[in-house]
């Protein structure tokens, strides 16, 4: 992990997803930060195992953490899901935008240029949650770069230079 950790702050989060024994992948933004990337992201990009079990303990983890739809600047606190979280509602769309009141927080089953969770974790590592002794499962550079560049966003391409030159510095934190 970088000194500066996109996860801090974000503790009581991860905390959350771990007690419900969560499969999850950290991507994007916070998995480049945990690889060296001195960028800044505002949010958390997972992707869970979608295996109906892990569906059931990421709802219970997003209910207790009073998780909300994000939808916009007109309402900054988000929107409740409908009757909570399940497994049938997570499963309904492919991108939930969370937010929560430890940061925000998004769901990706299969972010661009990848096949999901299953293609993420045969190249993904462990890191360390800061101030704890619990790990997470981060994105590999490599796939952190493919997913970006596939998702070809003004935002993703603009960093793609930045994070190809930054990750290519850590030979030990790229797999």
């Amino acid at each position: 992990m970088s000194a500066r950790s996109p996860l801090t702050g974000r503790e009581p989060l991860l905390a959350a997803l771990e007690r419900h024994r969560v499969g999850y992948i950290v991507i994007g933004g916070a998995a480049a930060e945990a690889r060296g990337w001195r960028g800044r992201t505002v949010d958390i990009d997972i992707v869970p195992s979608p295996d109906v079990e892990n569906l059931d303990r990421l709802a219970a983890a997003l209910n207790e953490l009073g998780a909300r739809i994000a939808v916009g600047p007109d309402e900054p606190g988000g929107l409740p899901a409908p009757g909570g979280f399940d497994r049938d509602l997570l499963a309904s769309s492919a991108i939930w935008n969370l937010t929560t009141p430890h940061g925000l927080l998004d769901i990706a089953f299969k972010p661009s240029g990848t096949d999901g969770y299953a293609d993420l974790v045969r190249h993904a590592t462990q890191a360390m949650v800061p101030g704890s002794d619990r790990t997470i499962l981060v994105a590999s550079s490599a796939d952190i770069i493919r997913s970006k560049t596939a998702a070809a966003r003004a935002k993703d391409l603009a960093v793609l230079p930045q994070l190809h030159a930054e990750l290519d510095q850590h030979p030990g934190t790229r797999p």
